[in-house]
């Protein structure tokens, strides 16, 4: 082609309608960089020691039963997330997306209730009902009535049903230990999530590779989490960090007491 018709090839139809096309993708792209979508973040949020105190307050208050001097920590463990009524944008979600200590997930997997207020009740809810069913949990393994031992849980305003195994942990440290006058942790310090029934089962509650995150942060070498979970809890994993995945409260005891003696640690 030569020099003289090109200027003509510029200015074709077909060139100015494809150049026409082209400028309204780019604004719709560029409209829906900043469009609010369903999507909520995530990323490593606060931990807290079972066996010590939060925002100033004991975790546990046990009465009834001789309570133990523990040494180590049972750390549970949370994660941040932007609030229930916020819409992120396709930028903001896309930035996340390819940030390993953030995530991107569907509004209602992390809040079932869409009104923020309700939101909050519900995870409070969660919370109330994980520590009643860490406390029987704790109480059964242990053979220990509830009538005479009386558990009183203080996280402040965390919620969510998360922290039952490492509630229940804690529980089990300050009245028995590992039943051989020593420490659940070995003197440790433990992290771990995982919701926990009434009969001592643990349970998934998703974003463990987070959680890993805030373990390895404040310290932690060893990680209880449901067996469900191994392969996610494998998503950038710190290397500081040992992955203990168990199935019930018996077995995150079996899994500790190992550990202190050097024993068989079941692992992901």
């Amino acid at each position: 082609m030569s020099d003289t018709k090109l200027p003509k090839a510029l200015t074709t139809p077909r060139t100015r309608a494809l150049a026409l096309c082209g400028v309204l993708v780019a604004a719709l792209f560029g409209v829906a960089a900043f469009v609010p979508l369903p999507y909520t973040l995530t990323w490593p949020g606060l931990t807290a020691d079972t066996l010590g105190s939060f925002q100033g307050k004991p975790v546990l208050t046990i009465t009834g039963a001789p309570l133990r001097t523990t040494e180590g920590e049972l750390r549970m463990v949370t994660i941040t997330a932007t609030n229930a009524g916020q819409k992120n944008t396709f930028w903001r979600s896309l930035q996340a997306w390819f940030d390993p200590e953030e995530a991107v997930r569907p509004t209602e997997t992390v809040y079932p209730e869409s009104n923020p207020v309700k939101a909050d009740e519900a995870t409070a809810q969660q919370m109330a009902e994980s520590q009643d069913a860490a406390t029987a949990a704790a109480l059964g393994y242990l053979h220990l009535s509830p009538d005479q031992v009386k558990v009183k849980v203080d996280l402040g305003e965390v919620g969510g049903p998360s922290a039952g195994q490492m509630l229940a942990l804690g529980i089990v440290d300050k009245l028995a230990g590992d039943g051989k006058g020593g420490d659940l942790t070995g003197g440790l310090t433990v992290a771990g999530t995982g919701t926990i029934d009434k009969d001592g089962t643990v349970g998934p509650v998703g974003g463990v590779p987070l959680k890993t995150q805030a373990a390895a942060r404040d310290g932690a070498t060893v990680f209880l989490l449901p067996k469900d979970e191994c392969a996610d809890a494998k998503v950038n994993t710190p290397a500081s960090l040992r992955l203990v995945p168990v199935g019930t409260l018996a077995e995150s005891v079996s899994a500790l007491q190992a550990l202190r003696s050097g024993g068989s640690v079941p692992s992901c």
